[in-house]
């Protein structure tokens, strides 16, 4: 179970981490599953950077993706050395959806699944607020009205996702969406 990236109909797709050799080559953190469809020659990348960055409003061209020990590193056009691909250090990739595109199972996009409202045992217990996209897995921030719940997005806490319903089902192991309290042991020893 998967949450796709996206703004809209521009889909997140990675971010440059670090310059990678001398001619230009920059190593790239993924957001997306099938890096082979979204990081292809002449794909063009918008660039979210700070505006104060020489690159803020500008477009990148790839030119080829390579792997290294197992780590992606592109090469750009007009990106031709070292210190041009330090500059594009932390940019985040976005790339226009493309809307042919088939839908994948059990992936959504997070315009999709923010705003569902969440349902455990067939009661709303909240609203999706947010996806973040961590290392181990994606996890959704859920507004209850006792505050922000996260939520683990794995199959067997969140065993459905209905688009068309607006509704996500939730089986929570027990004291995430509510405080535990800790029961008063049974005295063995009766007062008197």
């Amino acid at each position: 179970m998967a949450a796709k990236k996206t703004a809209g109909t521009q889909l997140r797709v990675g971010r440059l981490t670090k310059a990678h050799g001398l001619k230009g080559a920059i190593k790239i953190e993924l957001y997306t599953d099938a890096p082979e469809r979204r990081f292809v020659p002449g794909a063009v990348f918008t660039l979210q950077v700070p505006t104060s960055s020489p690159w803020h409003g500008k477009t990148l061209e790839l030119l080829e993706l390579k792997w290294f020990n197992l780590q992606p590193v592109a090469f750009f056009k007009d990106v031709t050395d070292r210190s041009t691909a330090e500059t594009l250090i932390k940019a985040i990739l976005w790339i226009e959806q493309d809307p042919t595109e088939a839908p994948e199972e059990d992936a959504w996009f997070d315009h999709q699944l923010v705003g569902l409202s969440v349902l455990r045992d067939g009661t709303n217990v909240g609203t999706v607020a947010r996806v973040d996209h961590m290392p181990g897995q994606d996890l959704l921030t859920v507004t209850t009205e006792n505050g922000d719940v996260l939520v683990p997005f794995v199959k067997a806490i969140v065993p459905s996702v209905d688009i068309d319903a607006g509704t996500l089902v939730v089986t929570p192991p027990l004291g995430l969406f509510e405080e535990l309290t800790e029961e008063p042991a049974p005295d063995a020893t009766p007062e008197a």
